[in-house]
């Protein structure tokens, strides 16, 4: 008697069999979604809870008259890092021919050496240890940024990118708060590195034993490395390209404002709304949680609500003006009602953005064979902002000061200093906005 074999799963045998370079048909199963959020908590966690809290701290702890200036220094340093490394490690993992998979494993190796990297910053005592600990950490979690993003355009069909971006878009507001709960509720620098590095580990592993990684067929292997080549392909023509270079355009547009609205919270609850040190650090928590729970009710809606609609550009740029005008309430209306309601704000801006942006940048892609490449070519709007942001804060705050301007008013009076820092942050949104109209192959 002959016994009957079961159907396979055609989602499986996809993942297994179809090229990797063909653009994905069927939807992963939830668990690959699931494990993917988690993966992705766990990598926004642990580039926010130094973000947010740990390195100010740690440049107060170093030297409290020089905060300012080490805490740019370092953030500026590891933007840099990361700036060269997102694409890099992209083009890299573009090239694996390892049997497991392309982007497998830079994610694996990008967690293990963010988790050193953290435990390195854990014991940081000097500027030097501090920038070469979160030099570190940029370059290890931006190997494991470029391999997770690029594994989208993989495995998710284009008509369910908007939601899987929705449903990243929360992860990275999760991520954003653990980070920053962490931080706050460990009472201490190095438990809030050692706490931060055991969920990176973590929350890695369920996605790394489940990837569904699709390797490449022997015919679709790249040619012989050549540097000439390689260090050639990261340059995108934005005549061959335009759309795709409007894009780059407007995401670093919008994350510049992201990065000058954040980079000082930590000193504008304590030098402009005049918060003790110890009341600044849960302010800026829950500001965070605030915005993060906002992002979460919007994000996978508006995804979602995109995908239906096919429309992609609307969205992003109404999501532009909601985020600028929350920097304006912060420049013009420094009280702490007015930083609860730009947080709202903030987060209705963002929470659309991150999950339809992220859609309509998977759809002005040059090619295929070059997914993690050409992402970690966008990922540099997310990176060089960073750079940008302190050396712009910097400059302004210095110019105020020189020309008699107030910086620091401690809840008493107005802050002219802060006041432009933020002004900037609103033009760039709005400048963001504008400019996402050029794009011509999506609706």
């Amino acid at each position: 008697m002959t016994t009957a074999t079961p159907p396979e799963d055609p989602a499986a045998l996809g993942a297994v069999r179809r090229s990797a370079l063909a653009e994905p048909t069927i939807d992963p199963p939830g668990r690959w979604i699931a494990f993917l959020t988690l993966a992705s908590i766990g990598l926004w966690a642990g580039f926010f809870g130094p973000i947010q809290v740990l390195l100010a701290q740690q440049a107060e702890a170093i030297d409290a008259d020089s905060k300012k200036q080490i805490l740019s220094l370092v953030l500026g340093l590891g933007a840099f890092v990361s700036v060269v490394c997102n694409p890099v490690f992209g083009a890299f993992s573009d090239r694996t021919t390892l049997r497991m998979g392309r982007r497998l494993p830079w994610v694996i190796g990008g967690a293990a050496g963010g988790v050193l990297s953290l435990l390195v910053l854990s014991a940081a005592d000097s500027v030097v240890v501090m920038a070469l600990g979160w030099c570190g950490v940029q370059a290890a979690l931006n190997a494991m940024l470029a391999a997770v993003t690029a594994t989208v355009p993989d495995q998710v069909p284009v008509g369910s990118r908007g939601r899987i971006g929705g449903i990243l878009a929360i992860a990275q507001t999760v991520g954003v708060i653990a980070g920053t709960g962490i931080a706050s509720a460990t009472g201490s620098i190095t438990a809030g590195y050692l706490v931060t590095a055991g969920v990176l580990a973590v929350l890695t592993i369920p996605w790394c034993l489940d990837a569904r990684d699709v390797p490449l067929l022997p015919e679709e292997r790249p040619a012989a490395f050549d540097w000439g080549a390689f260090l050639r392909g990261f340059w995108v023509s934005p005549r061959a390209h335009p759309d795709f270079a409007w894009a780059w355009i407007t995401r670093f547009l919008v994350n510049l404002c992201n990065a000058l609205g954040l980079l000082y919270l930590l000193y504008y609850m304590q030098d402009v709304l005049g918060f003790s040190k110890d009341e600044a650090d849960d302010k800026v928590f829950l500001l965070t949680a605030i915005y993060g729970v906002v992002v979460m009710a919007t994000a996978v809606l508006f995804g979602v609500w995109s995908d239906r609609s096919g429309k992609r550009k609307v969205f992003v740029i109404w999501s532009g003006l909601v985020g600028g005008c929350a920097t304006l309430m912060l420049a013009v209306v420094q009280t702490w009602p007015a930083a609860v309601c730009a947080a709202a704000l903030m987060g209705i801006g963002y929470g659309i953005y991150v999950s339809v942006d992220f859609a309509l940048i998977t759809q002005v892609l040059p090619g295929a064979e070059d997914r993690g490449k050409d992402l970690g070519v966008i990922n540099i709007a997310n990176a060089l902002p960073q750079v940008f942001a302190p050396f712009v804060a910097g400059v302004i705050l210095l110019v105020v000061e020189a020309a008699g301007g107030v910086t620091e008013t401690n809840g008493d009076g107005f802050s002219v200093g802060y006041g432009a820092v933020y002004l900037s942050a609103f033009a760039c949104a709005v400048l963001g906005s504008v400019f996402v109209t050029r794009i011509r192959s999506v609706p």
